[in-house]
């Protein structure tokens, strides 16, 4: 007995259409800090016993909280992001504000932050998190 070939989505665009096949409605974040502060907000929601359900928000994103942090465990993984800048990630992550480069105690996390995010911004913008 063969099975029937699984049916075709509606929602996915033929290949080669030009569309991406993830592509979603909602509003894309303007910064991958942006996307990363509100992926923190919703995991230490969660972490509190909240429910985060996809669509309830005041704005519509194109993704789930987990995806943005997915996308830094995957960087993680494949050794493009070290432990520091995961540390500098979320520390300052939680604290809802980049690390300021004025003070000395920050300046080198600034310099991870920064480049934690030339390494992380491509990955959300090709997935269509960020404008």
């Amino acid at each position: 007995m063969h099975a029937s070939p699984r049916p075709r989505s509606a929602a996915a665009a033929p290949f080669g259409s030009g569309v991406p096949p993830y592509a979603v409605s909602g509003i894309p974040f303007d910064s991958g800090e942006e996307a990363w502060f509100w992926a923190v907000q919703a995991q230490d929601a969660k972490a509190a016993g909240a429910r985060v359900v996809a669509g309830l928000g005041l704005v519509q994103r194109p993704c789930e909280p987990a995806d943005v942090l997915r996308v830094v465990d995957r960087l993680y993984r494949r050794r493009l992001l070290t432990r520091d800048h995961l540390h500098v990630l979320v520390h300052y992550g939680r604290r809802l504000a980049a690390p300021d480069v004025t003070r000395p105690r920050e300046q080198r996390a600034h310099g991870l932050w920064c480049e934690a995010f030339e390494r992380v911004n491509p990955v959300l913008r090709e997935k269509g998190i960020l404008q």
